[in-house]
């Protein structure tokens, strides 16, 4: 099955709650690769390509975060993965 790319805009307070690098480890444990940066609008910008279930469990994952985050929304577009990335990195 082919991979899949998901990319989030997450909401809330998930600024200086370890968001980033908790995604990064669950994106590790899921096998997934991409990316999470913060935004300067205080949101987080979250990319990943995998397959889709790994995806969906990212997705729900990224609904909760850490436990010191409050997330209000997770804005999710999918498309075709372009295989850009070779691992989960912070930015």
């Amino acid at each position: 099955m082919s991979n899949q790319r998901m990319s989030m805009l997450i909401s809330g307070k998930v600024q200086g709650v370890y968001y980033r690098a908790s995604a990064a480890s669950k994106a590790a444990e899921l096998g997934v690769t991409g990316y999470a940066k913060n935004l300067p609008d205080g949101r987080v910008e979250l990319v990943a390509e995998g397959p889709q279930s790994a995806l969906s469990s990212l997705r729900q994952w990224c609904g909760d975060g850490p436990p010191a985050a409050e997330v209000d929304r997770v804005d999710t577009t999918e498309s075709a993965a372009t295989g850009e990335f070779t691992s989960f990195e912070t930015r």
